[in-house]
């Protein structure tokens, strides 16, 4: 049986997190801070072990991996980017915009997550098309509909189509491809991942309806979303700004949590957040630190884990 969630992430401790030179090009939540490095690493692993402490008290499984201080990464702390792991045992490793993010990619991590007794098949390796200058940069560039099997993609210079309905044909998804934008200085420039504009849970989604421009392309992802009885929270420009549409569902022990930052939570209206804890409760951590230089949110921090497990037998 399909299953959109799953009780165990995945997480990179950071260890030189900061603003990143190679990524804030063409993403435009990314801010500057008047700290220096070692503080704002600092402050970023605080936040990191919150969220990780948070989400292991409700019972979800956290796989931690420290990142190496020699590779010089300063996002790691986003894996969502680079690996996805899927329930039939198969990876797909991606290609990534910014160079010093391709040395996310690590063997070991592959190892440790099979140590922890989960099953790896087959491994997709697209990360080739970085010689054309192709990019797909993961569930940030896709927001995975698992069950129904829909690839809901914003196009960017992030997320290439080609190669998004390449990984759809790979792996048996139908691509639901749109444009969706933001406001920067006046102009209207392409949101570079989907994951910040739209958030899939089991029975719902928040998704950012005025950054879809085109009325066609709006009416195709709503038409996807209420096909499939997802309840339809909107959420307003402002709000994405906010990171409410960089939220995951996952599964806890005795009940789903749709994970996100305070700053996600705190932008959300009574009725907003009475809609979905309709479907399930909220769990919310401070990310300010990770969100302000990193340009990106909890939903960013968690490589959701759907392989299998090893069997006993």
């Amino acid at each position: 049986m399909k299953k959109q969630l799953t009780n165990t992430v995945l997480m990179v401790r950071p260890v030189r997190f900061r603003m990143n030179e190679e990524t804030v090009v063409n993403n435009y939540f990314q801010e500057e801070m008047d700290l220096k490095n070692e503080e704002i690493n600092r402050q970023a692993q605080q936040e990191f072990d919150a969220l990780v402490h948070k989400l292991r008290e409700v019972g979800v499984k956290v796989i931690v991996v420290d990142d190496i201080y020699e590779q010089n990464t300063p996002d790691s702390v986003f894996p969502n980017n680079w690996i996805t792991f899927h329930q039939n045992g198969d990876v797909a490793i991606y290609p990534m915009f910014a160079e010093n993010r391709r040395r996310e990619r690590r063997e070991d991590i592959l190892d440790k997550v099979e140590a922890e007794g989960f099953l790896i098949e087959n491994v997709y390796d697209y990360t080739e098309a970085e010689k054309e200058n192709i990019f797909l940069e993961g569930t940030g560039a896709m927001i995975l509909d698992r069950v129904n099997r829909k690839a809901y993609c914003a196009l960017s210079p992030r997320a290439d189509e080609d190669l998004l309905i390449e990984f759809c044909e790979d792996f048996e998804y139908m691509p639901v491809i749109f444009s969706a934008y933001q406001e920067v200085e006046g102009q209207k420039v392409p949101i570079y991942h989907t994951n910040v504009m739209m958030a899939l849970g089991k029975d719902f989604a928040m998704v950012c309806l005025d950054a879809i421009t085109d009325k066609s392309e709006r009416k195709n992802v709503l038409h996807h979303l209420k096909e499939d009885q997802k309840e339809v929270i909107a959420i307003s420009a402002a709000q994405m700004h906010q990171y409410a549409g960089n939220m995951l569902q996952v599964q806890g022990t005795h009940s789903t949590y749709l994970v996100m930052s305070d700053a996600a939570y705190h932008s959300l209206t009574p009725q907003q957040i009475a809609t979905i804890e309709k479907h399930t409760q909220i769990l919310h951590s401070p990310l300010e630190t990770i969100e302000t230089c990193g340009g990106g949110s909890a939903r960013c921090m968690l490589a959701e884990v759907f392989s299998p497990l090893i069997s006993n037998n």
